[in-house]
């Protein structure tokens, strides 16, 4: 066994055994909550090891990135997750390989992404990103759209061609009432998931918590927990 693989086999299991834990003392199964491994910065060689570990689900922020590394990977059991912001510009290149995207925060982007995935005949599950700092723009620090946002949001995807709406997802917050306090804005988020549901019953992920504070994310009822530094480990400067 190589020492990278060695060093992701400990890492993935430190992890498993936090959300084990984090289910445990919520009450929850196991079974409820779906580790997804952003790969950021990483290479196609690690989500190669990954895979043989049995992660299933992987993610990155950056098209430029991600589109060499999905289709390096394409012979892999693989779901990839888009989770950073996305422009317009990238969005067919996006739809060719994301099976999720959960950054959806504007109407401009539910157009562009539903043309694509029709384009590409693939279905293309959408989260919409919500923003617990979101101030008078009805956007947040860090992208995402204002709580009060939410409902024509997910009217728009519900309705678009070769999209499905899957749920919330958010960030925790840096600025704003929510700022330093992860439980109560996870806790915040599944309120907004419960109303979204009373329309949108099958919207039901809620994506949230990542290395620092996926126990918070857990405690409050995520079902996606989206994981980065505490399996891969200090990502390497961009340059």
């Amino acid at each position: 066994m190589t020492d990278r693989r060695q060093q992701l086999a400990r890492n993935l299991a430190k992890v498993e055994d936090r959300i084990a834990a984090a289910c445990s003392a919520a009450g929850r199964d196991r079974e409820e909550v779906t580790l997804v491994v952003v790969t950021k910065t990483y290479p196609a060689s690690d989500v190669r090891i990954l895979s043989e570990l049995g992660v299933r689900h992987v993610a990155e922020n950056r098209d430029q990135d991600a589109a060499p590394k999905a289709a390096a990977c394409a012979d892999l059991p693989l779901m990839w997750h888009f989770v950073g912001q996305l422009q317009t510009n990238k969005v067919r290149s996006v739809a060719g390989y994301a099976r999720f995207v959960q950054s959806i925060d504007r109407a401009r982007l539910v157009t562009a992404l539903s043309r694509e995935a029709v384009r590409a005949e693939r279905e293309i599950t959408c989260l919409l990103q919500v923003a617990l700092d979101a101030g008078e723009s009805g956007r947040g620090e860090r992208g995402g759209v204002g709580p009060e946002g939410i409902g024509e949001l997910a009217g728009l995807v519900a309705g678009a061609d070769g999209l499905r709406l899957g749920g919330l997802m958010t960030v925790a917050p840096l600025t704003g009432p929510y700022a330093g306090r992860q439980q109560a804005a996870f806790e915040r988020l599944m309120d907004l998931s419960t109303a979204l549901r009373a329309d949108h019953p099958a919207a039901n992920m809620v994506s949230a918590g990542m290395s620092a504070d996926l126990e918070q994310a857990v405690a409050a009822g995520a079902t996606h927990v989206r994981v980065g530094t505490a399996v891969l480990g200090v990502r390497p400067g961009l340059g």
